[in-house]
């Protein structure tokens, strides 16, 4: 059988079915291939936070999260390497995280996708890829029959152990710690109190502190919030584990006793997940016709990171793969995805190795470190630069151009538009280029109108607005900005300069 494609998406997990569902939008075939033939419930992730959900609400698809999260939004308080980053004195925190369940994202992921019309096969295992100057090959084992599929490209989102990047050749250099994770989310039991300090408070037993506890077997941090704690124990152990072996709670306990040294009272569970850090990075996210996104492309050593930056790569990687499925992609553009997204993940390797530093050490210059460092946090200034950096949100891509906000994500302003008021959000939640002149520059307006069919020019007024015009890509970075009182002379030249930099030639060139 074989069965055209636009884009084959190997792995039906959050970030295949995000890219899924991006693709679309666009028009561009997508079909997902996933070797496992049902959804998975294993508890993985249990929430997203950062750059993704502003990525999300743009799309529209962050209220459908909402829907389903299980936690809403916590407190912005956030482990970073055994201290804590805490922005809830702060009215617009650069991070916050909302608490919902990896299968819940993926649930409402494949819905959206699957109203678009992407096309997703379970139970399809690619066993080899194969590609040329013009198109890409999957060998796939079916659930009744082996057959071949071929597309223009090819994304693999196959996971850590992704076969896809080894297919391609690409090398995945870093480092597997040996410590182990246990993590889970348990209702809290009757013979726990929880002080008004968020200790917890067992008969007969010492008091268990809220937050991190070092012991020389470990690590344990507890918090409880809503009835609910939230525990990981971490212990140095070389075993490598299935990730597809679920954790039990007779495991868990074992763990927390080793740990601690006497037993912790657990209520019913609501998630147990073990996993061990790694700290690797695909060497190219591009073979050629084959991309990676998500694990497949890049693992950190912390939490909380590594399914943000994978949704985060598709919304970079979607539109320029359907600049170049239709016809109209500038030469180069492709290669931005790896220039942008290894770059961003590298800047998130920073910060999560320098977690790595900061929860490995127990001697007394550890100690020491770590406190140091905690008392620089409780600073409002180094506070809101940490949120930003562990949430992503201080990415500025590499892009010509020398105003400020050129490689920036999009602000969402106020938009006042013949007499309408909407928002930039409302404006990309379809991956459309958007010209937004904000000053009203008819210069800059017919300048534009040569890329009319791909690029939508809106003009509107805004309050204190950034610039005088705005050149923002689908994913909603800024491609290229003009002062409020910039001349046509520099302003219309560096304008025709972007609009063919990122989105190809006129339809009269």
């Amino acid at each position: 059988m074989g069965v055209e494609a636009d884009v084959i998406i190997v792995g039906a997990g959050p970030t295949g079915l995000m890219l899924a569902g991006e693709l679309r939008l666009t028009g561009v075939r997508a079909l997902v291939l996933e070797r496992h033939p049902q959804p998975r419930e294993t508890p993985k992730a249990s929430g997203l936070g950062g750059r993704i959900l502003d990525v999300l609400r743009y799309r529209g698809l962050l209220e459908r999260m909402e829907k389903v999260a299980d936690g809403g939004y916590p407190p912005p308080r956030f482990p970073f390497g055994g201290v804590h980053v805490d922005l809830t004195t702060m009215s617009d925190p650069p991070m916050r995280a909302l608490a919902i369940a990896q299968h819940a994202i993926e649930r409402v992921l494949a819905e959206s996708a699957d109203e678009l019309g992407a096309e997703i096969r379970r139970g399809h295992e690619v066993i080899s890829v194969s590609q040329d100057d013009s198109a890409v090959t999957a060998h796939v084992r079916g659930p009744d029959s082996e057959y071949r599929v071929t597309a223009r490209y090819l994304v693999g989102c196959d996971g850590g152990r992704s076969p896809i990047r080894a297919m391609a050749g690409i090398d995945f250099p870093g480092t597997t710690f040996s410590e182990v994770n246990r993590l889970a989310q348990v209702t809290i039991p009757d013979e726990v109190t929880v002080l008004a300090n968020g200790d917890l408070e067992i008969p007969g037993t010492a008091t268990v502190r809220s937050g991190f506890t070092r012991t020389e077997h470990g690590m344990f941090a507890v918090a409880a919030i809503n009835g609910i704690m939230y525990l990981q124990a971490t212990e140095d152990e070389p075993a490598d584990y299935d990730p597809d072996d679920p954790l039990t709670l007779p495991e868990l306990r074992d763990s927390i006793r080793r740990v601690l040294g006497h037993d912790l009272p657990l209520g019913e569970p609501t998630r147990l997940s073990r996993y061990v850090f790694q700290d690797r990075q695909a060497e190219h996210y591009r073979a050629d016709r084959i991309f990676l996104a998500g694990d497949a492309a890049h693992l950190f050593p912390a939490t909380g990171t590594a399914l943000n930056c994978g949704l985060t790569d598709t919304v970079n990687l979607a539109w320029k793969l359907a600049a170049a499925v239709q016809g109209w992609a500038p030469e180069g553009l492709l290669d931005t995805y790896h220039t942008e997204r290894h770059a961003a993940g590298a800047r998130a390797r920073l910060q999560t190795r320098a977690q790595v530093a900061l929860r490995r050490g127990g001697d007394p210059a550890a100690d020491a470190l770590r406190t140091v460092f905690a008392e620089l946090l409780s600073d409002e200034p180094a506070a809101r630069r940490m949120g930003a950096l562990v949430g992503g949100t201080d990415i500025h891509y590499p892009m010509p151009g020398t105003h400020p906000l050129t490689g920036t994500f999009a602000p969402d302003l106020t938009l006042h538009i013949e007499g309408d008021v909407t928002g930039v959000a409302e404006l990309m939640h379809t991956p459309h280029p958007v010209l937004l002149d904000l000053s009203g520059r008819e210069d800059l307006r017919e300048i534009a109108e040569g890329w009319r069919n791909r690029v939508d020019i809106i003009t509107a007024k805004t309050d204190n607005p950034p610039a005088g015009a705005l050149l923002i890509r689908p994913d909603a970075h800024i491609a290229w900005a003009a002062d409020l009182d910039e001349p046509t002379d520099t302003a219309a030249p560096a304008l025709r300069e972007a609009l063919s930099t990122w989105f190809g030639e006129t339809m009269s060139s």
